[in-house]
């Protein structure tokens, strides 16, 4: 990893655009969502399955509002010029407000002109 002069900053810039994924529906329109992900985009989710661009942004435009994923400790780390690695850890309210599917994340953003898009992610069950 490498340090970039504007470090601190990184952080709340990409935690912002990836909360922008974690409301779709309403928050985050089909359109918003492909400025997001990168075309060579992909995911490996909390169970293990591997995810294409086109399969997560059909998912996501299609929920009917926000989803119920509270996410905290967020790390941003330079990898290189233009490429960064986000880490956080999220768990799903469910209806109850009991918290469930724990999960460790790691996503690669990568800045294409003069904007940040999603390139990969991935999910790893954590302890609750």
């Amino acid at each position: 990893m490498i340090e970039m002069p504007d470090a601190p900053n990184l952080t709340e810039e990409l935690r912002a655009l990836e909360a922008e994924l974690h409301h779709p529906g309403v928050d985050c329109p089909r359109e918003r969502l492909e400025q997001l992900l990168h075309p060579g985009f992909h995911e490996i989710g909390r169970s293990g399955q591997r995810y294409s661009r086109d399969t997560v942004i059909n998912y996501l435009s299609t929920l009917p509002g926000p989803t119920a994923l509270e996410a905290a400790d967020y790390a941003a780390h330079w990898l290189a010029e233009n490429c960064a690695l986000l880490t956080y850890r999220s768990v799903h309210q469910s209806a109850d407000g009991t918290s469930t599917q724990a999960a460790l994340r790691s996503s690669i953003w990568l800045k294409t002109g003069s904007q940040w898009q999603l390139f990969f992610h991935q999910g790893t069950p954590a302890a609750a």
